[in-house]
């Protein structure tokens, strides 16, 4: 017995809106859908382990609040959480019976379509949203972003479901249509303030928005602490590619949609009247995207003058976008309730 609760695959411009948006009947636009979560955000941490190459991170999405819960609630859809010991395969089964998707973390380098961790350290660390779309005897069939579902043995998934240990076997199952309109004003307010803090409510707030955005200028620029990209990324080939890879790939690929997710949050700030603030916030994108360009460029052969200018010119396109999104967020705020 095969059963499929939607037949709308294929990921447009965000891979986890579009995932929502399919789940919930493809009623709504990703833009909107995309907004609604939060839209955009800004995170950035640089992680050292001993013995291996620091690894620069920036979440250029809305973050850390999870967008599929977020999203569901702010558009009135009603859902049923829950976490277990053990994957809960009759429930999974229940809700697809019902025509209900079931949404799971899991983690991404488990999961057989994706590249495997190359560094065994971080493996169950690597977060990822998917859904279960359906089933076709105890095979299971996974919305991943490609064209068609994933299929997928029951336990084989459930290996990468276990392997992920902050989400470790998390269920998210919408169970019914939507109630009112869409919050687009607490969405809108939500992301005001993950931009200008505070989003944590701890000393790690320094890293989110706008002061996160000061840090990463900051460190491009610092050539004499530990903490600058100087000493951290300057210092080798090996260590130039890896802080300019992560530039690219985290404004562009990972946790974002390209130029760091502003296109898309400037779509749905058009799509629900905030004209000022998207053009704001698409002016700022161009910037993102011209970082993610020189990163993406840069010569790993490249001398110490040549990777301090890059680190340089980076810095200075953070500080522009850092600049006009100020603006957004007053324009924003004029607009509020």
């Amino acid at each position: 017995m095969t059963v499929l609760v939607y037949e709308d695959f294929e990921t447009g411009r965000h891979r986890e809106a579009s995932l929502i948006r399919h789940a919930v009947g493809s009623v709504h636009d990703e833009e909107l859908v995309a907004g609604l979560a939060g839209g955009v955000g800004f995170m950035y941490f640089v992680f050292e382990y001993a013995g291996r190459l620091p690894l620069a991170t920036i979440v250029a999405q809305a973050h850390p609040e999870p967008w599929v819960q977020v999203a569901l609630g702010r558009l009135g859809i009603p859902y049923e959480a829950t976490r277990a010991m053990n994957p809960r395969w009759g429930r999974v089964r229940a809700a697809l019976d019902k025509g209900q998707p079931a949404f799971c973390v899991v983690d991404r380098s488990s999961l057989p379509w994706h590249e495997a961790d190359p560094d065994a350290e971080l493996t169950g660390t690597d977060a990822h949203t998917v859904v279960i779309a359906g089933y076709d005897g105890d095979d299971l069939l996974v919305d991943d972003g490609a064209p068609t579902p994933y299929r997928i043995d029951r336990e084989e998934f459930g290996a990468a479901w276990t392997a992920h240990r902050k989400g470790r076997h998390q269920l998210v199952v919408p169970t019914g249509p939507a109630e009112g309109e869409p919050d687009v004003a607490g969405a809108i307010a939500a992301t005001i303030t993950h931009l200008t803090g505070p989003v944590l409510g701890n000393a790690f707030d320094v890293n989110f928005g706008f002061t996160g955005m000061e840090k990463l200028a900051a460190e491009l620029r610092d050539r004499d602490t530990r903490a600058g990209w100087e000493h951290r990324f300057g210092g080798s080939p090996e260590a130039f590619r890896a802080g300019t890879g992560r530039l690219y790939s985290c404004l562009e690929e990972e946790w974002t949609a390209p130029a760091a997710t502003r296109p898309l949050y400037a779509d749905f700030l058009d799509l629900v009247g905030r004209p000022e603030a998207a053009a704001l916030f698409r002016e700022s994108a161009v910037h993102w995207s011209r970082l993610a360009l020189l990163a993406l460029g840069a010569d790993a052969d490249a001398d110490a003058g040549e990777r301090r200018a890059l680190f340089e010119a980076c810095a200075t396109h953070v500080d522009h976008s850092l600049d006009l999104e100020r603006q957004a967020v007053t324009a924003l705020r004029r607009q509020q309730p």
